[in-house]
């Protein structure tokens, strides 16, 4: 209940947050949304890992779907990885989600040693 409430959460703020502020506002999002409601660490970086994942990935994928993709093939050969929108949209929540799991990870972390 606490995970899908945290994720759901996340996602949420996240996504306000980054209409308003830069984009490593997740991370504090992250941090704060698992020290308020504390978990495992490794249920926390979940958490955060999943929420972000899922929220930059979609965004990713609904602006290439706007795009026609023309935007994402572009990029995707600079990096060199062809005409691999996809691989260049999972790349995008693969680093969101990475931040934002550490984030949680540390929130979490401070909670445990807050208590203690």
């Amino acid at each position: 209940m606490r995970f899908s409430l945290s994720v759901i959460l996340i996602i949420i703020l996240a996504f306000i947050a980054g209409i308003y502020l830069p984009w490593w506002s997740i991370a504090i999002i992250a941090f704060l949304v698992l020290l308020v409601l504390p978990q495992g660490i490794g249920l926390s970086f979940l958490a955060g890992f999943i929420s972000i994942f899922l929220l930059w990935a979609g965004l990713a994928l609904f602006i290439d779907i706007k795009n026609e993709s023309i935007l994402s093939q572009k990029i995707a050969a600079l990096f060199s990885l062809g005409e691999a929108s996809f691989l260049l949209i999972l790349i995008t929540g693969l680093l969101g989600g990475m931040v934002a799991g550490f984030a949680a990870m540390s929130g979490s972390t401070l909670r445990l040693i807050l208590n203690r």
